[in-house]
């Protein structure tokens, strides 16, 4: 098959969630014999024209938080219109490209719609865009060829919300043994002697929360924080605020090179997760691929991941006492971490993952669809997600 994937940064893995699923989920096609042409987002540089077998297409975009996701898949959808080249089957990433379904379909391109999180419930789609997220939901199940949901909270959403059944394909979890500890001491950091958090800055991934509860505590460690926001310089603010009253918090920014930021999950003492809306979350199954104690807020999609072997908050005054007791017995986050590296390597193998989406999109080729079965109208009745 010849695969499209659209709606996303693209490749290399820099991001998010769905640019790891793609790199991947995209080798691993390319190895099975598969032609996988990648849509990537971004001015930088070098704009390489393969990666890992895959074939991108670099595209620009508005440098508008409202119109970035857009204004890059519109360009995308327009350019696999024109291919010469025929294109069997495509993901569409993110229910709020959703729109684009019709195009694609003109082009005879048969196409699943990874829906992602509920997106709508993010802070920073207040007023029109939380309601434009929510018609784009309706849309990607009444248009969409298949649905794909990465948790079983967000498959449960769709079946509450429309009566739309999904593909419920978790992510994959890298798994790390012995990932070393030299590029650590670089952050002046020492093996299982920190905490540690890695997400953007957004209100839904509660790292505010997080710094604040790790505040209040008397933990003797220091709090390690990766991450920032493009568009959310007021949070941002928020969190360094905290952190310029606790010497003990260490902002450390984007961590983009790979091999430290493999080191930091794989050496600390606690790995601290806050998001609530996205689904199984890449950061989370880094985490316990590396064999890190887990402290999450608790719903369910963390509590998906983790099963009985996490530890759970809710409010960040549940924090303190938590850490504390981290610190006071290390040996017990490193038994949970253990558990929780066999469960990731039994559980979240991007192989499997991959032999899914090979699977889908082999049906869709051979004619299977979804579409027109729901009629994408919203059930009257509250979900519990």
């Amino acid at each position: 098959m010849r695969i499209a994937m659209v709606g996303t940064r693209g490749v290399p893995a820099r991001y998010g969630g769905f640019e790891t699923a793609i790199e991947e989920i995209g080798q691993r096609l390319v190895e099975r014999g598969h032609e996988v042409l990648v849509y990537c987002r971004g001015a930088e540089q070098p704009r390489p024209e393969s990666h890992l077998g895959m074939e991108l297409v670099h595209l620009p975009a508005a440098r508008k938080k409202s119109l970035e996701t857009l204004s890059h898949s519109a360009l995308s959808v327009a350019h696999l219109f024109r291919q010469r080249k025929r294109v069997d089957a495509a993901v569409l990433f993110n229910a709020a490209n959703s729109p684009f379904l019709p195009v694609m379909r003109a082009a005879g391109i048969p196409t699943a719609v990874h829906v992602d999180g509920l997106e709508w419930r993010r802070s920073k789609w207040a007023g029109t865009g939380r309601h434009y997220y929510r018609t784009a939901e309706s849309l990607a199940v009444r248009w969409g060829d298949a649905l794909i949901a990465d948790a079983k909270g967000i498959a449960d959403y769709y079946q509450e919300a429309f009566g739309a059944e999904t593909e419920l394909i978790a992510y994959g979890a890298p798994i790390q043994v012995d990932a070393g500890a030299e590029r650590i001491s670089e952050l002046s950091l020492v093996p299982r002697k920190y905490h540690l958090v890695v997400a953007r800055f957004e209100p839904e991934n509660h790292v505010f929360e997080i710094v604040s509860g790790y505040s209040k505590s008397t933990a003797t460690l220091p709090l390690a924080v990766v991450g920032s926001a493009p568009y959310a310089d007021e949070y941002t603010a928020r969190i360094s605020a905290v952190a310029a009253r606790d010497s003990r918090i260490h902002l450390l920014g984007g961590v983009w090179d790979q091999q430290q930021l493999d080191e930091l999950y794989a050496n600390a003492l606690t790995y601290l997760h806050g998001h609530s809306v996205g689904g199984t979350n890449p950061s989370l199954l880094r985490a316990i691929g590396a064999g890190t104690g887990t402290i999450a807020l608790d719903v369910v999609f963390n509590r998906e991941v983790l099963g009985d072997d996490g530890l759970f908050f809710s409010l960040p005054d549940d924090l303190p006492e938590t850490l504390e007791k981290a610190e006071t017995d290390p040996g017990e986050m490193l038994r949970r971490g253990s558990a929780l590296r066999d469960r990731a390597g039994s559980l979240y193998r991007w192989d499997d993952v991959a032999e899914k989406y090979e699977e889908l999109l082999g049906r869709l080729t051979d004619g299977w669809s979804t579409k027109g079965r729901w009629s994408g109208r919203r059930s009257s009745v509250r979900t519990s997600v």
